[in-house]
């Protein structure tokens, strides 16, 4: 079976144009080789994917026949991803969620109540 329509198959991506994309991307290793969306996988194959941040590493127990639903992925592969990369994703969702970039949008109403205390800060050491 391709590795595209694998990774597919076992839900990893949405559509099988974004799981290509992703091999040709170079975000898909096969057993630690950079694999093209055509290269054939085998069960006991060990592939890395590079999803959303994170490094997922899964082996093949089988190969599905098709599309399989969500409670039945576990039977056609082993995810051996380390619980460490899930960590940094959470505090990386916590640091994006409290900072904007410089310039992107309104001040939040936090924002301008921060701005008016500073500003009356200052004027009141201005007037002494």
């Amino acid at each position: 079976m391709r590795i595209d329509k694998f990774l597919w198959c076992v839900r990893y991506f949405k559509t099988r144009t974004i799981a290509t994309t992703a091999c040709k991307k170079g975000h898909v290793k096969v057993n630690g080789d950079p694999a093209k969306p055509s290269r054939d996988v085998y069960p006991t194959d060990k592939i890395e994917v590079r999803k959303d941040q994170i490094n997922y590493s899964l082996t093949i127990n089988d190969l599905p026949p098709n599309r399989v639903g969500a409670k039945l992925v576990d039977i056609y592969r082993t995810d051996t991803t380390p619980k460490e990369a899930f960590a940094a994703n959470e505090l990386l969702k916590y640091s994006k969620d409290y900072y904007r970039k410089k310039g992107t949008g309104r001040p939040t109403k936090k924002d301008r109540r921060d701005i008016e205390e500073y500003r009356d800060e200052h004027e009141i050491e201005s007037d002494i």
